[in-house]
């Protein structure tokens, strides 16, 4: 069994009402329906992180190493770099990974805020969401290649979202990541829900390009969900990487179910730790 836990995926109620921050809103509703729709035994458990003391004492108390927080650049959801800079600064436990928008801040000014983003601010990455945008784009429209190149030329990952709460799932598909990550070989891609429902689809292209990296997260539990197991279990056990999503699934008992789906022996500290290690270079 894993001994030491990082969490690529992990992000505090308080932070916005999307995740839960005010109870008696539509938006704490629909947090509650997706912790139910994806296995939650206790589907307003995210109501613990009501600030950043409870939040890191969760993840203390639940013996996770690190907790990424991604920031959001999308219409509905900003989280500023400085923003989630500050909030992960004074705690060891939390890794901040910084978004851009390049529509909305234009390719110039983009590449200067992923700059800043990782060389003034720290940030281990840069989180980018075509698919939720205005307009919709998919991952590899020609706007994002100057954010990619900057991951690259800084040796950073970019992350890019996906899933079935996307707008259209046309902007959603996997075959978007490998051109990207045949335009940039060195660049490591990590592909946050897995790209689910298209789980035969990233998988192949994870097969054929080593530089993505699949975080299945909550999707791990929904249907067809065991082909990320068999993955791992194969050609791709450096390529598969834990995360809870939290609030959308409880950081304990992700953590407990990953462990029950069937990861070989050896191959599940890789997927609950030493994947995300190496690929966003940390030291804990």
């Amino acid at each position: 069994m894993a001994k030491k836990v990082i969490d690529m995926r992990s992000r505090p109620s308080f932070l916005h009402d999307f995740y839960g921050k005010t109870r008696g809103t539509p938006e704490f509703e629909v947090v509650k329906w997706l912790n139910g729709r994806v296995g939650s035994k206790n589907v307003e458990h995210f109501t613990a992180s009501r600030d950043i003391e409870s939040f890191v004492r969760e993840i203390k108390d639940t013996r996770i190493a690190a907790s990424v927080v991604v920031g959001r650049d999308t219409p509905g959801i900003k989280h500023s770099n400085d923003e989630i800079h500050e909030m992960v600064r004074r705690h060891k436990e939390l890794v901040g990974v910084g978004s851009i928008d390049p529509h909305r801040w234009g390719a110039r000014a983009a590449v200067q805020e992923v700059e800043r983003a990782i060389t003034v601010l720290g940030l281990k990455a840069i989180n980018v969401e075509p698919g939720f945008g205005s307009p919709l784009r998919s991952a590899d429209d020609p706007m994002l290649f100057p954010v990619y190149d900057a991951c690259e030329q800084l040796g950073v990952p970019v992350s890019i979202m996906s899933g079935p709460t996307a707008p259209s799932l046309d902007f959603v598909r996997p075959a978007a990541v490998g051109h990207v990550a045949k335009a940039f070989p060195k660049l490591a891609i990590v592909c946050y829900h897995g790209f689910y429902p298209f789980v035969n689809e990233i998988l192949g292209v994870a097969l054929r390009w080593e530089n993505v990296f699949i975080v299945p997260d909550m999707y791990i539990f929904a249907p067809g969900g065991s082909l990320y197991v068999e993955a791992a279990n194969g050609a791709m056990r450096q390529q598969i990487l834990f995360g809870s999503s939290y609030p959308f699934r409880p950081m304990a008992q992700s953590i407990n179910d990953y462990r029950m789906l069937g990861f070989d022996d050896g191959v599940i500290d890789d997927v609950m730790y030493g994947n995300a290690k190496r690929v966003l270079k940390l030291a804990v």
